[in-house]
């Protein structure tokens, strides 16, 4: 065992604190070359995480560089920074500590690179803009560890990629380097800690005592929920009482939009004049470390927000979780819930607050599925080409490389470790010229190769335009919203809302009421207003999806013999429908034909998730109306879709064969619309477009058109382009999520259930309540057309 140094012992003593064996575990394995720590909320992870080094620099010898730390958020790093002031100021460490994030000024930024803190707190972006410069080697040089934070946050989206692909570039700069992975909550930690590692080479995982098990429920209200939609408004009532009873309730939704108007009836409903505030990415900078810091000084009573506080921030004395909505992940549920009583020992506090009927069977799923520690997750894919193509740029930056040993770093990332030469190839050769059809251009023309066997920039300039490009997160388009006459902004919404927006419109921003007046500059300009019913912004926010396993435990869930655990107006709407009908099973696709307001209606049962089921309603509504069958629209959710037309469907079996639904897939894509979001993505991310130029930045219509302009060229003259295999690739996985339609079509092997019934069965009824419902354009809707022609003439005495 690593002995704790007297000044180490003597601080813990005085604050009446003993080391945590995990803590300890951390101290004695501190040259291990790869580490991870799986630690509840609370139980002093980070310090674990930290305490080698601040052991190490406690005698003052090391100079620059020694331990930088990643996080997913810019709040948690400053956040990390405060919190570990206190013991390198109370023991009086020779220690400096600095964060550098999107929000650090330019003479702090150039500052660090001449003279490296000992301690650096930064985000995947900000590392890999460091790894760009020329000076890089010097920077790094001395660095001993890195230490990432809330690692599952950042392995599972393309961040986590960059961030392992900029691992492997400070591993060639500092050799026998130590990295440090720490989170609360894994659903695999083998492959977790392999995607840490230095590929091959081993992982130890650490697992902390987990504490005492969450106090987690739903929440019992007076009223049910609602049959169908979102908010939880029917709850706020109850939701009140609870906060009257806590010290600080935070009160998470999963879009921006929701946490929007819960707050504003929230409020609304606030007769005590509770102190209350709202969070999340699109208001201003201002609005959110106003709230962050009331949150810290105990001056607020609940908070409503997003995934924006999801994370390890520590926040003032958060004693309630309340979740609106269905969580879709069992593993955000956890995460979330630990936000509450961020102690060791203390077991957090959460409720539950399903936004429909049928979320209240998702919630009882996601409660057992949390008390028995299931947790979710896909598995992790090979290495996205788009960013590995941004690498290259990042290291073209930094200097002249060699193409082999470029792909041997590439390759120690576990991601990438089964890329092949001809893959790597093809990335570097698009870097270098953009590929065949656009190799005549010159402003795709990047790099070239010395005489030597070199690569390097082929103009030293674009450098800068490179570095003002970096970056995997991709953004929705938005616009400041501004007072006005008042200086600073509001927040933002996203551009396609601004174009729709006429003079005198009424929309919520920051849980307050505004009156859209004029966009100038690119800027929303707005007044106060006493509307009492606003529009509603549509912030960009994630859409969550059920996830595979939770949808599995739903329907374990479903074909219990009844439902003791449910509430009654459930249990009794669920045994209405095996009365009716019959219940969804696992292995089996659960198809219901009703005549519904005169139109044909076919409900699927496929609980594949809102993006799946989505996709499947478009392929469904396409065979259909190749069948002659005129189908009229559809709407989805997590469970079913449920599509209406003027024929009914007799024999669905055939709709579900997999080469059909994919050939019609290829062919819907090609020319469509996501699939132009998806290349704009892809492309961005890769080098092809620039968002951000040395004059100015691009309008989201600029860049739309430009990037609309290269696919459809590609699509005609170079179909094969690297960018076109990268985007269907990420359609197929992510916008339309294909893969859960295979998984679906594998577990129920063609064994389709077909229910006929005289009305609409109970659990395709809330169904037709849903928003967001989709017209298909087809010969159904000519032949109503015409019908209703026909109808008008007859009446006018004009029928032949």
């Amino acid at each position: 065992m690593t002995a704790l140094p007297p000044l180490f012992q003597s601080w813990f003593a005085r604050r009446g604190w003993a080391i945590h064996p995990h803590q300890q575990a951390m101290l004695d394995r501190a040259d291990a070359p790869a580490l991870m720590l799986i630690a509840p909320t609370g139980g002093g992870k980070t310090l674990a995480g930290f305490l080698p080094t601040l052991v190490e620099l406690a005698d003052g010898a090391h100079q620059g560089l020694h331990t930088l730390y990643v996080s997913p958020l810019k709040a948690l790093a400053a956040d990390i920074r405060r919190n570990l002031r206190t013991p390198v100021e109370d023991m009086g460490l020779p220690i400096r500590i600095e964060d550098r994030t999107g929000d650090t000024s330019a003479t702090q930024k150039k500052r660090q690179r001449a003279d490296p803190p000992h301690i650096l707190l930064t985000t995947p972006e900000s590392l890999a803009l460091l790894t760009s410069y020329e000076d890089a080697p010097r920077i790094f040089a001395g660095l001993k560890r890195v230490i990432v934070d809330e690692i599952h946050a950042l392995a599972e989206s393309k961040r986590g990629d960059q961030l392992m692909l900029a691992l492997s570039r400070l591993e060639t700069l500092s050799p026998g380097l130590c990295r440090v992975g720490l989170s609360a909550t894994v659903e695999d930690p083998a492959g977790l800690a392999a995607q840490l590692a230095r590929h091959p080479d081993p992982c130890e995982i650490i697992q902390a005592d987990p504490g005492p098990p969450p106090d987690i429920a739903m929440l019992e209200t007076e009223d049910p929920p609602p049959w169908a939609g979102g908010g939880g408004a029917y709850a706020i009532p109850a939701i009140l009482d609870l906060v009257r009873q806590h010290k600080t309730t935070l009160i998470f939704h999963n879009t921006r939009a929701q946490a929007e108007i819960f707050f504003h009836n929230l409020w609304l409903a606030n007769d005590d004049g509770l102190p209350i505030g709202i969070h999340h990415g699109s208001l201003s900078r201002d609005q959110r470390e106003a709230v962050e810091a009331a949150m810290v000084a105990g001056d607020l009573r609940a908070i409503v927000c997003t995934g924006s506080l999801d994370l390890g921030i520590d926040w003032g004395d958060v004693d309630l979780v309340v979740q609106v909505g269905a969580p879709k992940n069992v593993k955000r549920l956890i995460q979330r819930i630990g936000r509450a009583n961020h102690r060791y020992n203390a077991p957090s506090k959460a409720r539950l607050v399903p936004a429909n009927r049928f979320e209240v069977v998702e919630c009882r799923a996601a409660l057992e599925a949390a008390r028995d520690g299931d947790l979710d997750g896909d598995p992790k894919g090979p290495g996205p080409r788009d960013v590995l193509c941004q690498h290259i740029l990042i290291r073209a930056c930094a200097g002249p490389f060699d193409e082999a040993d470029l792909l041997a770093e590439v390759r120690s990332v576990g991601a990438y470790a089964g890329l092949t030469r001809a893959e790597f190839d093809d990335c570097l050769d698009f870097v270098a010229t953009g590929g065949y059809a656009l190799r005549a251009y010159d402003r795709w023309q990047r790099l070239k190769q010395r005489p030597d066997g070199m690569w390097q920039l082929r103009d030293p300039r674009a450098a800068q335009r490179i570095r003002m490009n970096l970056g995997t997160i991709q953004d929705t388009e938005t616009l400041k919203v501004r007072m006005r006459g008042a200086g600073k902004p509001l927040g933002e919404v996203e551009e396609s809302f601004a174009a729709s927006l006429s003079p005198g419109d009424t929309f919520l921003i920051g849980g307050q009421i505004v009156r859209y007046d004029a966009l100038r500059e690119m800027v929303v300009e707005v007044s106060r207003s006493s509307a009492k019913k606003p529009r509603l912004a549509v912030f960009s926010g994630t859409k969550f999806a059920t996830t595979t396993q939770l949808s599995a435990r739903i329907l374990d869930l479903l074909a219990q013999d009844s439902w003791p655990d449910l509430p009654r107006h459930t249990a009794e709407w669920l045994a209405l429908q095996r009365q009716v009908s019959r219940m969804p099973e696992a292995d089996r696709i659960l198809v219901e034909s009703f005549p519904h307001d005169g139109r044909a209606h076919t409900c699927v049962y496929g609980f594949a998730g809102k993006n799946a089921q989505q996709t499947l309603g478009l392929l469904l509504t396409q065979r259909m109306e190749e069948l002659g069958l005129g189908p009229l629209g559809f709407v989805s959710t997590d469970y079913a879709t449920l599509i209406w037309g003027l024929d009914p469907v007799d024999d669905p079996a055939p709709l579900f064969r997999a080469e059909g639904l994919r050939d019609g897939l290829d062919t819907w894509l090609g020319g469509n619309a996501v699939m132009k979001r998806t290349f704009r993505g892809v492309a961005t991310i890769a080098g092809l477009i620039e968002r951000n130029l040395p004059q100015n930045r691009k309008s989201g219509k600029q860049a739309t058109f430009s990037s609309d302009i290269l696919y459809d060229t590609l699509r005609r003259y170079d179909p094969d382009h690297l960018m076109m295999r990268i985007t269907q690739a990420e359609a197929m996985r992510g916008l339309v999520d294909f893969g859960r339609i295979e998984e679906m079509l594998a577990r129920t092997a063609g064994r389709v259930d077909h229910i006929s019934t005289a009305r609409v069965t109970p659990l395709a009824a809330p169904l037709l309540l849903e928003v967001g419902k989709v017209p298909v354009m087809g010969r159904g809707r000519e032949r109503l057309e015409e019908a209703e022609a026909a109808a008008l003439m007859a009446q006018a005495g004009l029928a032949p």
